[in-house]
């Protein structure tokens, strides 16, 4: 139930199709909008998992949150036939939920309920919630779904509410923000030791500030250790097996990354951080066609990520399969500009969007442009030095390319790997100061 991930939409065709939408927080406060998306995307995670219902993911929702649409209109935008809504309020140690189940074409309320219960009643209500969805949309669970949705995370609220807050800082991918959402992770973990998503959460940060900030032996100790825990406790959490995965894989142990990602993708086949590590990691080793097919079902996971049809043209163009690249670039270019629309500092859209309108060798301009929009907001990351470096690189600036990687590889030799087998980077081989940055000089 907890992750600091995001979850995807999916189902076998012909399930029926659900889309939930953020509660209202009638709380009154602001920071209590922390908890109300908590709780509104645990419940998504919990349908999500469930085998006869296709869920909007995540990224899917989010533009619609806190915004004046109606569940039916909402519905038809994301192609979805019912549609959940509600509002929260949090009182001290009292809980109001009211959701109300709208089917899209009629917009006609088939289900609502309220409830109104103590705070600690909080995973008692998402499974029943789940469970009332299910039964609406006569959709037949397996034993092990039953279990999956009755299941609760924790026995503690205070340790939950400490996950929700890492969870939120997490998604801000930003170095301060990932050191913030480890904090509370660790706390998480001082009131439940046995909160197997709150070793997963630890793990994830740990390995995200290795992966893309510094790459130290003891950030790859510390993901190894919390992932190892977070299965130990739940080997039946999704999340848990993708934690362990990217841990295993910062230290190229290929072939245990590959049997952690299998193994959540078994427990959840909607996992699109499965699918994307477990695509990153073959692209990491240079078996592009391999990445190729995790990437594609990256993207069939969640339609509304970005990041994946970015990687899966750089991929394709690595094969020589440019009208296929062409076509991930133009989704990727589509859906990094749907997310600058909601927020225009988000510097991941800034730079995929510029690399694929590179590649298509359209609106360079744009391209520059946002690239260096990028790197005014923030001009010491590594990950947006690494993807500025790939612009400059796929428009003809190769000095430039150069200075933003010599800024990127002193956080760690996991740059140098990546930029070795990187596609978008294929105009600077054979540069002396390239190939002395990559160790070959």
């Amino acid at each position: 139930m907890e992750s600091p991930w995001s979850p995807g939409g999916g189902g076998p065709k012909g399930a029926s199709s659900l889309a939930v939408l953020y509660f209202q927080n009638l709380s009154g406060a602001k920071t209590d909008i922390y908890f109300r998306d908590g709780v509104t995307e645990d419940i998504i995670i919990e349908l999500s998992r469930v085998g006869g219902l296709s869920v909007s993911a995540l990224s899917s929702v989010r533009p619609y949150r806190d915004q004046p649409v109606s569940a039916a209109q909402a519905g038809r935008d994301l192609h979805a036939d019912f549609v959940l809504e509600g509002t929260l309020r949090r009182s001290r140690n009292h809980l109001r939920l009211s959701v109300q189940l709208v089917e899209t074409e009629s917009g006609r309320m088939v289900w609502a309920e309220r409830y109104e219960r103590e705070i600690e009643d909080v995973f008692a209500i998402q499974s029943e919630i789940a469970q009332a969805i299910t039964e609406k949309l006569k959709v037949v669970l397996s034993e092990a779904e039953r279990r999956a949705i009755a299941k609760a995370p924790t026995a503690s609220v205070e340790a939950y509410d400490l996950c929700l807050q890492g969870r939120q800082y997490f998604r801000q991918f930003r170095r301060k923000s990932i050191e913030f959402a480890r904090g509370f992770y660790e706390r998480a973990i001082e009131v439940d030791p046995g909160y197997a998503g709150a070793h997963a959460g630890l793990a994830a940060c740990h390995s995200y500030l290795c992966m893309f900030w510094e790459s130290t032996e003891e950030a790859m100790e510390a993901a190894d250790r919390a992932s190892r825990r977070a299965v130990e406790l739940d080997g039946d959490l999704a999340e848990a097996h993708v934690a362990r995965g990217v841990a295993v894989s910062l230290r190229r142990n290929h072939e245990e990354a590959e049997r952690e990602f299998r193994a959540a993708i078994r427990l959840d086949a909607a996992s699109f951080e499965a699918y994307y590590f477990f695509a990153r990691g073959f692209y990491a080793q240079g078996k592009k066609d391999h990445a190729v097919y995790w990437f594609r079902r990256a993207c069939e996971a969640d339609p509304q990520d970005y990041q994946a049809p970015a990687l899966l043209g750089s991929a394709l163009r690595g094969l020589g399969l440019k009208a296929e690249s062409d076509e991930a670039y133009r989704r990727t270019v589509a859906l990094a500009q749907k997310h600058l629309e909601v927020n225009p500092g988000q510097t991941r859209a800034l730079y995929f969007g510029a690399i694929a309108l590179c590649q298509l060798g359209e609106r360079l301009d744009e391209a520059l442009e946002w690239a260096e929009r990028a790197l005014r907001i923030d001009p010491e990351e590594p990950q947006v030095l690494y993807n500025v470096a790939c612009v400059y690189a796929l428009t003809g600036k190769p000095e430039r390319a150069i200075d933003c990687l010599a800024k990127t590889v002193v956080h760690g030799d996991l740059w140098r790997g990546w930029m070795e087998n990187d596609s978008d980077l294929e105009a600077l081989h054979g540069h002396p100061r390239f190939e002395a940055l990559c160790g070959r000089g």
